[in-house]
C-alpha cells in the first residue's frame, strides 16, 4: 500500500492527510521527527520535506498538492475538485496559487519575524492580511471559498491560514474577519480535521505499521 511520510504540525503534511483521509485510500502513514528525518525517507525524496508519498509501484510524489490531486484521482465522492477547466476549477487554482506563493512567503516572515529584521512583524501581518481579505469577502457570500460546498481549496488553504491565525490568536480573534474566523472554527471542528490530527509516536524501521484514519464507508 502506499506509505506516507508526514509531520503533524506542518501545513503541507496537513493538506495532504485530509485529502488522502477523505479519498479512502489506506497508507500507511510515517510519522517523522524533523531533526531526526529517517533514512527511508531521505533516500525517496532528496528534499527531505515532507510530505512524500510512495506508491505501491516505488513511484514517489514529494509536493502536497500533487498528493491531493493523486488521492482525489483515486476518490472524491463529494466532488472536492470541480470539473478540470471550469471556472471553479479556474478559481480553486488560482487561491491555491496564491496561498502557496505570496501569502506563504509573508506568512514565514510574520511567523518568524526575527529572522527577517527588514521590517517589523506588523508589517509582514499587514501583507498577509491582503490575503485574508480577499479570503474573507468570498466567505461573507458563501460558507465555502468556491460555493456552499467544501472544496479542494479549502482543504489547501485552511492550514495556512490556521497557522497564521496562531501566530497571535488574540490578534486575529478581534480583527473584522468574522467570515474567515467562521470558516476556520468550521474546519477545525470538523471530524476530518481531527481524525488527522491524531499523534503518534515517530516511525521507526521496525515499528508496528500505523495506517492513516480514513472517512468511514457510507
Amino acid at each position: 500500500m502506499p506509505v506516507l511520510y508526514s509531520f503533524r504540525r506542518c501545513p503541507y503534511a496537513m493538506r495532504a492527510r485530509m485529502a488522502l483521509s477523505y479519498s479512502g485510500v489506506k497508507v500507511a502513514l510515517r510519522e517523522i521527527e524533523l531533526k531526526n528525518k529517517p533514512l527511508e525517507l531521505l533516500t525517496a525524496s532528496a528534499k527531505g520535506t515532507v510530505p512524500v508519498l510512495i506508491l505501491p509501484d516505488g513511484q514517489v510524489i514529494d509536493e502536497s498538492r500533487d498528493i491531493m490531486l493523486w488521492a482525489l484521482a483515486q476518490n472524491d465522492p463529494d466532488n472536492w475538485m470541480p470539473a478540470l477547466n471550469s471556472v471553479l476549477y479556474k478559481e480553486a487554482i488560482s487561491l491555491i496559487d496564491q496561498n502557496d506563493g505570496e501569502f506563504k512567503g509573508y506568512l514565514d516572515r510574520y511567523k518568524y519575524a526575527d529572522r527577517y529584521p527588514e521590517h517589523p512583524e506588523a508589517h509582514y501581518r499587514s501583507q498577509g492580511e491582503l490575503f485574508l481579505a480577499e479570503l474573507d469577502a468570498r466567505l461573507q457570500t458563501s460558507q465555502y471559498l468556491l460555493g456552499e460546498q467544501l472544496s479542494v481549496a479549502d482543504i489547501a488553504i485552511m492550514p495556512f491560514i490556521r497557522q497564521f491565525a496562531h501566530v497571535d490568536m488574540a490578534w486575529f480573534r478581534q480583527t473584522q474577519y468574522a467570515a474567515l474566523q467562521t470558516w476556520l472554527d468550521l474546519l477545525l471542528a470538523s471530524t476530518l480535521f481531527n481524525r488527522i490530527m491524531e499523534k503518534y509516536k515517530p516511525w521507526v524501521s521496525d515499528a508496528e505499521p500505523v495506517y492513516l484514519p480514513v472517512k468511514p464507508n457510507k
